[in-house]
């Protein structure tokens, strides 16, 4: 299963001194990518937090090809590539408005009980999109 995002145009506060997008930003980015693509599949977080889930991100991977600046426009596309299990995983390309790939990346997020605080296997309602 994959998602691609709008368009989305790097903000100054995303930057850093030199200009170039902080790294820390990529993971939100990412968020806002995978809350998407939930949605786009009728399964918003809400719903999700709702049934006493939470999805903290456990292991997360980045590899910058090519710096976002300041003004640049991009678009994430999202792959899910397994059934999810006890955890959930995704990888991300970020593309600049030219097509060209900017980063690459991967999350792990775990399926958590939110009251307990203890690990869940894949509840049937996010379970059930991959069937």
């Amino acid at each position: 299963m994959n998602y691609t995002s709008g368009k989305i145009k790097v903000r100054y506060n995303e930057t850093d001194q030199m200009g170039i997008v902080h790294h820390s930003n990529y993971l939100k980015f990412f968020e806002l990518a995978r809350i998407e693509w939930l949605e786009k599949l009728n399964m918003p977080y809400e719903e999700i937090e709702s049934n006493n889930v939470i999805l903290p991100v456990v292991k997360c991977e980045l590899k910058f090809i090519k710096p976002l600046i300041f003004g640049d426009i991009f678009f994430i596309k999202v792959f899910c590539s397994k059934k999810p299990t006890s955890t959930i995983e995704f990888a991300y390309k970020i593309f600049n408005d030219n097509n060209e790939i900017t980063t690459e990346g991967k999350t792990s997020l775990a399926f958590v009980d939110s009251i307990s605080r203890k690990p869940l296997r894949c509840p049937k309602i996010i379970s059930s999109l991959f069937d």
